[in-house]
């Protein structure tokens, strides 16, 4: 039997979720923390089309998968509201942006070696972007940390991976554990993400799943496998074809599958395989010259789009570099795309053949408890975040120091960017105190943010 149509309170048109992801995608600033603050901000908050707890869960899951989790994040709840299409248009659209704009300045950058003009227009940017983060990280905790267990789940979770720079995977794992032993113990305290989400839930998502009306999310075997087929020839059908006509030493063929193995372990989030990437693209390939992979890291932290971006740049100059029969210009601009292409086609991969299972396990205590502490741990993971990019946002010189297993990050106080903090600090009034739309605070923060970074 066909479900009933959906009520107009229970639907979101296409076309304003279309428009919605491309406003995100325009204003993803700030890494991961800044786009996973925008994307709870627009979808949870304001729009609520799903859920705290269903966002959380979806959180969760992204957190846990090789590749960007904030687009990641989009792709899934694109998936929920609109099926594939949805997933698709929300996923291309979180990074088309950065993606054209890391490209525009990579060309720029080849020709001229100068981005000193975007530089300025996104001073001002970074420093409301962080102010984002800040109410981001605020609203996430007290949603998500009920009790002084998940308090400490948070704590711990932000001692490790600050000041001992564990891995990000162990983090998530131990407090999964320590999840699913605590439910055991003190039930009450360890199951704060709800079994099945309640009539009173205000996300459209969650009212239309509950009513049935969403066949999407249920798990299929045959639609797995098509899934696995279909992307999997979308994402290395093009490198298979390469090799074929150049040859497997040719450069575009080098770059797709070294970034495609990128795409596969860059758990944790882009920092933790840049380093990797540098000395591979400097000392193995000769891509990059040494020192020009900080300014590839420049663009992708001061553009909209998920950081590891950067690796546009690193494609692009090394096609630049390599171009053959082609005009260095014109062959650094597919090195820029296949380099892109490989990077985020996984990301659908996951979501796509994922997504339905992850749906499914909702209702499972072990897991919502193991969900709770992941959750709690997450805050304190975003906390780092924030606390790492407000870092660099503030002050010009953030050193490390490393000793007796700990991690320090110790920014030097000379080197204050006070009007940036004082941009951050009026932004976060506006945001926080005024209620203010983040996207005026956002333009003003631009224009009196251009205005200090020629004036200083």
């Amino acid at each position: 039997m066909q479900s009933p149509p959906l009520a107009p309170s229970e639907h979101v048109p296409f076309r304003t979720a279309f428009w919605l992801w491309l406003k995100i995608g325009l204003l993803s600033f700030g890494g991961p923390a800044g786009q996973i603050a925008l994307m709870h901000k627009l979808v949870v908050d304001e729009r609520k089309w799903v859920s705290e707890n269903r966002f959380l869960h979806a959180l969760n899951y992204c957190m846990l998968l090789p590749g960007p989790e904030a687009q990641q994040l989009a792709i899934y709840i694109g998936w929920l509201l609109h099926r594939t299409l949805g997933g698709l248009v929300a996923g291309i659209l979180f990074v088309l942006p950065g993606a054209l704009v890391i490209l525009a300045l990579s060309i720029l950058y080849a020709g001229f070696q100068d981005v000193t003009l975007v530089e300025a227009i996104f001073y001002g940017i970074k420093a409301a972007v962080l102010a984002v983060v800040v109410q981001a990280v605020l609203k996430i905790a007290a949603k998500a940390l009920k009790n002084g267990y998940m308090y400490g789940i948070a704590a711990g979770a932000f001692v490790a991976i600050f000041f001992f720079d564990i891995a990000f995977p162990i983090i998530i794992a131990a407090a999964a554990l320590i999840g699913f032993l605590g439910k055991n113990w003190k039930p009450e305290k360890f199951l704060v993400i709800k079994d099945h989400d309640s009539a009173d839930s205000d996300g459209i998502v969650d009212a239309a799943i509950r009513a049935g009306r969403m066949d999407h999310v249920r798990p299929s075997t045959s639609r797995a496998i098509k899934i696995i087929v279909i992307c999997l020839l979308l994402w290395l059908g093009p490198l298979v074809v390469l090799a074929a006509v150049l040859g497997p030493a040719h450069v575009y063929v080098q770059e797709g599958l070294f970034f495609s193995k990128m795409a596969v372990v860059t758990f944790g989030g882009a920092y933790a395989v840049l380093a990797y990437v540098a000395q591979q693209a400097v000392g193995t390939y000769g891509w990059l010259a040494p020192g020009e992979m900080l300014d590839g890291l420049g663009m992708a932290e001061t553009t909209p789009g998920p950081l590891i971006m950067v690796l546009q740049f690193v494609g692009f100059m090394a096609a630049y570099r390599n171009p053959g029969m082609l005009d260095p210009m014109v062959a650094g601009v597919f090195g820029a795309l296949i380099t892109t292409w490989v990077t985020f086609a996984p990301c659908f991969l996951w979501i796509f053949l994922g997504g339905p299972y992850i749906e499914s396990l909702r209702g499972n205590k072990n897991l919502s408890a193991a969900l709770s502490a992941i959750t709690a741990a997450v805050v304190g993971v975003i906390l780092n975040l924030a606390l790492w990019f407000g870092l660099h946002v503030l002050f010009a010189e953030v050193g490390e120091w490393r000793g007796f297993g700990l991690r320090l990050l110790l920014p030097d106080p000379a080197t204050l960017d006070v009007p940036s903090a004082l941009l951050a600090v009026a932004a976060f009034l506006a945001l926080w105190r005024l209620k203010a739309n983040m996207i005026l605070v956002l333009a003003v923060s631009a224009v009196a943010g251009t205005a200090l970074f020629y004036v200083q």
